[in-house]
């Protein structure tokens, strides 16, 4: 049986337009660098984070991006994001480069410190409780940090109590069940999140960075669809595989299929 089509959502009209193969084998190609090349595998990702954000509010802002100065401001210039469990800081020169005010928050110093860069802007804090005053920004986003939570929705709830009414709220996070739902596990996590743990720790002699039931943890595509559907804080825009290219975005809406093939769910929605 298929759900409604919030694949097709006219909030998607500029993503589409990006959303080719080429796009998709290229990221195919970056994942395994996340560990072994931090610096290629987040700042390729930074990027097509920030082209995420200006493609959605060109077609669902609710008012235009304020021009900055020059003909180089940018696509954000004027507005405020905040980005939820921002890690190690490749992602704040990418949005100065459009010209938005960009503040993270994340919840482990180590990971802030990682990559040894600037950390201005950066607040230490829960996504689950957000350490920010209700309706302070444009854009609230979260990619790849749902999973990471114990309460996935709570903090989602979080993002919308924080973002300003008409502004966007974006939530894109790795599925349980899809390929890359067990991380640096590989496909071990389909054998059950704890025996993919012991199989990592056998063959590599220590524990993964992402364990089973402490800092990862089961998510769906389902489970996202019926918050987003549910909240009262905010109206859901759209919801799409986030690497697949426009083509393959249908898999969002057959049930069973996307939670295997969908890998990465976007959720777009409106705060309220």
């Amino acid at each position: 049986m298929l759900t409604d089509p919030v694949h097709r959502s006219p909030a998607l009209r500029s993503v589409a337009r990006r959303a080719t193969l080429g796009r998709s084998l290229g990221l195919l190609r970056s994942f395994p660098l996340e560990q072994a090349d931090p610096d290629a595998f987040y700042s390729g990702l930074a990027r097509d984070t920030v082209e995420l954000v200006a493609d959605l509010w060109a077609e669902s802002g609710d008012r235009p991006a304020r021009p900055g100065p020059g003909p180089d401001a940018g696509r954000l210039p004027g507005l405020t994001v905040l980005d939820v469990g921002g890690g190690p800081g490749y992602f704040s020169d990418a949005y100065a480069v459009e010209g938005a005010r960009y503040v993270s928050v994340e919840p482990d110093v180590g990971e802030m410190s990682a990559a040894g860069l600037d950390q201005t802007g950066s607040i230490r804090g829960s996504g689950m409780a957000l350490p920010v005053r209700t309706d302070a920004v444009d854009v609230c986003i979260s990619s790849n940090v749902a999973e990471h939570v114990p309460e996935p929705w709570r903090m989602a709830e979080e993002m919308c109590r924080v973002t300003r009414p008409g502004g966007l709220v974006v939530v894109s996070y790795t599925l349980w069940y899809g390929p890359f739902g067990g991380h640096e596990m590989g496909l071990t996590h389909y054998l059950g999140g704890e025996r993919a743990r012991r199989l990592y720790e056998r063959r590599h002699g220590h524990p993964p960075k992402n364990v089973y039931g402490e800092s990862l943890f089961e998510v769906g595509c389902a489970d996202g669809l019926a918050w987003a559907r549910d909240t009262d804080a905010a109206d859901l825009l759209a919801a799409f595989p986030r690497y697949h290219p426009r083509w393959a975005w249908w898999l969002v809406r057959v049930p069973l299929v996307r939670e295997v093939l969908v890998s990465n769910l976007v959720l777009v929605l409106r705060a309220k």
